[in-house]
Order: C-alpha cells, then sequence, then structure tokens
C-alpha cells in the first residue's frame, strides 16, 4: 500500500508561481511512475505531468509544457511539481498519483493510488 498527501495548493495570481509536494508513505515508489493528474468543476481528471521510476523520463500535457515541471526524490519519497506562469485555466483539484511500474501512462484508470487533492486556484 502507498499513502500519497499532497500540499503547497493555494489561491496566486495570474502569472504567479506554487510548487506542490507529494509525500508518499507505507513502501518506496523508487519503482513506481508517478504523475500529477488535475480535475476543474464540471471536467474530467486530467494528465498534467509523470515522471518514471528515476526521473529520467518525464511528460508533460501540451497546456502546461514549458511552464511546468515535474521532479522527484526517491531518497525522500518525494514527487514535486512547479507551476509558472499560472493561468487561470489551470484553476483545478491536483492530484499525485502512483502505479507500480516503471514508466508513466497517461490514463488515470492505470494509477492504483492517489492521493487526496489540493486546491489551486489562479485569478485573472
Amino acid at each position: 500500500q502507498v499513502q500519497l498527501v499532497e500540499s503547497g495548493g493555494g489561491l496566486v495570481q495570474a502569472g504567479g508561481s506554487l510548487r506542490l509536494s507529494c509525500a508518499a508513505s507505507g513502501r518506496t515508489i523508487s519503482n513506481a511512475a508517478m504523475a500529477w493528474f488535475r480535475q476543474a468543476p464540471g471536467k474530467e481528471r486530467a494528465f498534467v505531468a509523470g515522471t518514471n521510476w528515476s526521473g529520467g523520463n518525464t511528460n508533460y500535457a501540451d497546456s502546461v509544457k514549458g511552464r511546468f515541471t515535474i521532479s522527484r526524490d526517491n531518497a525522500k519519497n518525494m514527487v514535486y511539481l512547479q507551476m509558472n506562469s499560472l493561468k487561470p485555466e489551470d484553476t483545478a483539484v491536483y492530484y499525485c498519483a502512483a502505479r507500480i511500474a516503471l514508466e508513466v501512462r497517461w490514463s488515470p484508470s492505470l494509477y492504483r493510488y492517489w492521493g487526496q487533492g489540493t486546491q489551486v486556484t489562479v485569478s485573472s
């Protein structure tokens, strides 16, 4: 079992930055692909960014490419999402997710473990 706890969300003005953190416990995530998803009101949960087990391969949704950076520290069992140049359309609940496999996939159904989510609100 893996427990995931997100933190770092909040209210920020457009153009600002936030850094989300995801703390994993229960087992090591060093052999897990990790990802961030987000869900806005009335919309489906969508892939934002993912990293393979080592951090050597990362994937980003086109809407965040060049603005968001995912990283991980396997020694600390942590995953991060640095979000820069935030836009109002980035407003959503952000979820950290883990799949016990080496590589990233974009479908939320392929992730077994989820955090409770953290709200990010970007004002215009």
